[in-house]
């Protein structure tokens, strides 16, 4: 009678999931110790630290390195700097009757150091200051960003776009043509933008060339895996009735895949497009063209007003770039 009883009510043998246990403690340390090791080796708890003191600097408790080096930057940084003063003697081809708009000549003294006699000789000296002069340099190098970033994703398109389609499961000719553009793929991805410009910058020499291709490069590799996977996603029904009916592979990608992929190939095209035009302006570090350097080089002597001018400008772009992605997505999808 007991064990009837005992089987008409399983519920007793259920047994409530512990996540308290002895495996999982015994894990969570491990894994808790490992992290602490990584985040010695990468200073996170220096940077803690530092962090601390600067707030407790902020309200009067002890000094930090780190909020005496943010007011130092921001103290140099502002006003930023738009116009630009350059000596009429170094200036080739000036001509007093065709100034630039907004432009004037002032006339300033320069001193001058002689290292024989220990002295300082001070001379007066006309300067050409273009009120918005650094400004407009700024935009002209941010334009020439801008373009390497379209040039990027354009040829990165061209070289994405069939090794998409040969590198997808169901479209590839081969398994061998399958292993060798995944493969290739992969290579490009594992390329950072800043060893390729490096190394294109010696072929071709500085200039916005480098960059264009090392975004291409790299971002190709992104790009292509991204439409490989959308292919072997989309639904197979079309293509199968298509196929059932005699239409060649083209048209099976033509009538069935593209439509069906298209809205997410349009955004991914977008976010590199917009990731490229980001990363074009650090890749003028290594030479390599676009507002990056000049960045490197007023950072390099200390122009700090300078810097602020190139990082608002490239904020402003930023900003810009993703108001009109949004919209031409809107108009697109």
């Amino acid at each position: 009678m007991n064990t009837e009883v005992e089987k008409s009510k399983p519920w007793q043998e259920w047994q409530l999931h512990s996540a308290i246990t002895k495996k999982n403690i015994v894990i969570l340390f491990i894994v808790f110790v490992l992290l602490s090791f990584s985040a010695h080796n990468t200073e996170l708890d220096k940077a803690a630290i530092d962090t601390t003191k600067a707030a407790l600097s902020i309200v009067g408790i002890g000094e930090s390195q780190v909020l005496d080096g943010a007011l130092r930057f921001v103290s140099k940084a502002l006003p930023i700097q738009i116009s630009e003063r350059n000596a009429i003697n170094r200036l080739q081809n000036f001509d007093r009757n065709k100034l630039p708009l907004f432009s004037y000549i002032e006339t300033g003294e320069e001193k001058d150091y002689d290292a024989l006699t220990d002295t300082w000789t001070i001379e007066k000296t006309e300067y050409l200051v273009e009120p918005i002069g650094y400004l407009k340099k700024v935009i002209i190098k941010m334009v020439e960003t801008i373009e390497m970033g379209f040039w990027g994703t354009v040829i990165c398109i061209m070289i994405s776009l069939p090794l998409g389609i040969l590198s997808s499961k169901n479209y590839t000719p081969h398994k061998f043509v399958y292993s060798f553009t995944r493969t290739w793929l992969s290579f490009h991805r594992a390329m950072p933008e800043l060893i390729v410009a490096l190394i294109l910058v010696l072929m071709y020499g500085f200039g916005p060339i480098a960059g264009v291709l090392a975004l291409a490069i790299h971002t190709s590799g992104v790009l292509g895996k991204f439409f490989a996977d959308e292919i072997e996603n989309a639904p197979t029904g079309p293509q199968l009735a298509l196929k059932s009916s005699g239409a060649g592979i083209f048209k099976v990608l033509r009538y069935a895949v593209f439509p069906h992929v298209y809205p997410a190939w349009i955004a991914y095209v977008q976010y590199i497009f917009e990731r490229n035009i980001r990363t074009a302006t650090i890749l003028g570090i290594v030479g390599a063209g676009g507002i990056g350097m000049e960045l490197k080089g007023r950072w390099d002597v200390f122009d700090y007003s300078h810097v602020a001018t190139i990082l608002l400008a490239i904020f402003v772009t930023v900003m810009l770039l993703e108001i009109v992605s949004q919209k031409l997505r809107k108009h697109a999808l």
